[in-house]
């Protein structure tokens, strides 16, 4: 009896293993082909860029789901003929046991729960149709929601996460990057400013399109080359992140868009949290911080040299290149670096009280950060007190005018909730229904027209509502806390952390799109495949 017991067990694990490697093939040929291609493929040039990537997306999904089940069904169908489902039965009591807990972590119940309110807001929406596609807003409804989550528990569920697919994602960022630096050149080597109005060629760029979606593109590969480069103990590793991130320095700041800043102040504001525990790690955080400060120089250089060429800065990027003392402070981040390396080396003997310090004292320091720049839009705001910040008063004193006309559509969208009914205030207006909302309430006034509201949060919440805003928020902070917990073993998972980081604090003031979003969800799903990983095939090892 004990050895037909364990025959059948033998049995099992080989019938799982041959399933599961099948789907894996199929899963990762897909995510390759959604990490490589994706970013860099085009049609008519800007035409169509948008319906064009997500017809791209949502049909390898499609395709690539369709072959899993297809296989799945095969696999069964075998499996009932020979063995009476016994070996299904074995691989399902494995992957859902008694206990759904051992299965699903917090991000898995989140997500379906996210799942759930989306299916709930799109029925009892005005709108189902354009509530399940999307059509009318930017195709995020509830069919590509629900690839996303499909694509979510797919590759966190089944495929076995590679260390390699992240290189794959910074090569293939490269080239968004090198099309991007040539177009602030005004090079157009794609040609794709034939196609649309000259008043549009500056806010249009490489194979992404709208600025503000490129340099969220471009904010997620910086957060896996900077982040990996400085938690990697490999030589190679180290060298191939550090050009990767140097040259998405250049790409982000020559990109021109403001949700950049929130991005570069997530990745410099949170890697402390985990690089100040080592000497190593301190070393190589004020080795990134003096990069960008050269970087920020050789941009200055480029417009003074290149000024009726280039695009030129703005904003605050233009702020920095401007300030005159510039050089001074790219010399001593670089002299503090040196200093650093120096003392650490020769004369400083680490104690382990000394990491987990200061990581507290930075964290500190991250809080009343945040409570200044609350006090000064307070002061600003409420105190009336606008020009005593001169040219950081626009960034500080918040009305219709604020972020290219986002404090307007902000206030309103509040003001249109206030009229929802009682089921819509909990659900939202359906899914990417909130262009039909404001051109049918308020279409007459918008100064222009606003199909989005330009903050990917406030968009959840006046579209799916609270209840779907929620659940979409928990879900990212409980994968980004499980990866983040996952980073000492498993080091790589420190990119797609970061990346997901740089994304969801941009996100603030910027849209979802499937041109961005897809490469989020697909990162995201990475990093939550190699947590759920006993084994993961990395030789590298974390910074210590």
């Amino acid at each position: 009896m004990r050895s037909d017991y364990e025959k059948t067990e033998k049995n099992s694990d080989i019938f799982s293993e041959a399933y599961a490697s099948v789907i894996n093939v199929v899963i990762s040929f897909f995510t390759i082909l959604l990490i490589l291609v994706f970013p860099l493929i085009y049609n008519n040039s800007y035409i169509d860029i948008l319906v064009f990537k997500y017809q791209f997306y949502w049909g390898c999904v499609v395709v690539m789901l369709a072959l899993c089940l297809f296989f799945s069904i095969i696999m069964l169908v075998i499996d009932s003929s020979k063995n009476g489902w016994e070996r299904t039965k074995l691989f399902f009591s494995r992957l859902l046991p008694k206990n759904w807990r051992k299965t699903f972590c917090a991000a898995d119940i989140w997500i379906i729960m996210f799942w759930i309110i989306l299916v709930i807001s799109t029925l009892q929406s005005d709108y189902f149709y354009e509530s399940f596609w999307g059509n009318e807003g930017r195709y995020s409804g509830l069919f590509l929601l629900t690839l996303y989550v499909a694509t979510y528990f797919m590759i966190s569920r089944f495929w076995k996460a590679k260390v390699w697919i992240l290189d794959l994602f910074l090569i293939s960022g490269i080239g968004v990057c090198y099309v991007g630096i040539t177009d602030y050149f005004r090079m157009d080597i794609l040609k794709f400013r034939y196609n649309i109005a000259p008043e549009h060629w500056d806010i249009f760029t490489s194979t992404i399109g709208n600025i503000n979606f490129y340099t969220a593109y471009i904010a997620m590969i910086l957060g896996v080359a900077a982040a990996w480069f400085a938690i990697t103990k490999s030589q190679v590793r180290a060298i191939w992140c550090y050009l990767c991130m140097v040259i998405c320095f250049f790409a982000i700041i020559m990109g021109r868009s403001d949700n950049a800043y929130l991005a570069l102040a997530a990745l410099f504001g949170f890697l402390p949290l985990i690089l100040f525990k080592s000497k190593n790690g301190i070393r190589r955080y004020l080795l990134i911080i003096a990069t960008f400060g050269t970087v920020i120089q050789c941009i200055d250089f480029i417009k003074r040299a290149y000024g009726d060429t280039v695009i030129g800065l703005d904003s605050l990027f233009e702020i920095l290149t401007n300030f005159n003392g510039l050089i001074y402070v790219v010399a001593g981040l670089w002299g503090a670096y040196i200093a650093f390396c120096l003392m650490s080396k020769y004369s400083w003997n680490w104690a382990d009280p000394v990491g987990p310090v200061l990581v507290y004292v930075w964290a500190g320091f991250l809080l009343l950060s945040v409570l200044l720049a609350v006090f000064l839009m307070f002061h600003a705001n409420v105190g009336g007190n606008a020009k005593t910040y001169g040219t950081l008063g626009k960034y500080l004193v918040f009305n219709d005018s604020w972020g290219t006309n986002r404090g307007y559509i902000w206030r309103k969208s509040f003001e249109l909730y206030r009229d929802f009914k009682p089921m819509h205030k909990l659900f939202g207006h359906g899914a990417d229904t909130f262009g039909i909302l404001t051109v049918s309430k308020i279409g007459a006034e918008m100064p222009e027209r606003f199909e989005n509201a330009h903050n990917e949060y406030l968009q959840y919440f006046i579209t799916i509502g609270p209840m779907g805003l929620i659940a979409y928020v928990t879900f990212l902070g409980s994968a980004v806390s499980r990866m983040w917990k996952s980073v000492v073993k498993k080091p790589y998972i420190i990119g797609c952390c970061f990346a997901i980081i740089c994304y969801i604090t941009q996100a603030v003031v910027n849209i979802s799109v499937p041109i961005t979003s897809p490469i989020m969800w697909l990162l995201l799903s990475i990093g939550m495949a190699a947590c759920n990983q006993n084994n993961i095939d990395s030789p590298d090892r974390a910074v210590s």
